[in-house]
């Protein structure tokens, strides 16, 4: 697939000219929100879950596929990610406690990362986390 067709496919230009992502004008949302501005499609975030959990199930039934936090993280996006079957990586405490107000089930968040204080390590166990990543001893 071409770049020109993905581009087409998630996005469209409406009779006025203005950019759309979800059928929502980007103009009209700058005037209302101001800028910088983060417009997402959860449409097609959750469509595009549902095609990596369909796709890595048909090779690797035993596997998760795991959202990294890291890349964008707000409790309505942990939300999203439960609702369709992602585990969560975050790496830092203010993550993790992101995900937990978001009520992200502890067992299901990966804690990964180097350089992780006492604190953020009692953090993960008092709340039960899944998985503690760790990669160096210092």
């Amino acid at each position: 697939m071409l770049a020109s067709e993905v581009f087409h496919r998630n996005f469209e230009v409406n009779s006025l000219g203005h950019l759309e992502i979800g059928g929502c004008d980007l103009v009209k949302l700058a005037r209302s929100f101001g800028t910088p501005l983060y417009v997402l499609d959860e449409k097609m975030i959750r469509t595009n879950c549902r095609v990596y959990l369909e796709a890595l199930e048909k090779v690797y039934p035993d596997s998760e596929v795991v959202y990294a936090g890291k890349a964008f993280l707000t409790q309505a996006m942990c939300c999203l990610a439960y609702q369709e079957g992602l585990g969560l990586d975050v790496v830092s405490g203010g993550e993790l406690y992101t995900a937990l107000e978001a009520g992200f089930p502890a067992e299901r968040i990966y804690f990964h990362g180097n350089n992780k204080s006492r604190a953020e390590l009692t953090m993960a166990l008092r709340h039960g986390v899944g998985q503690i990543v760790v990669d160096n001893l210092m």
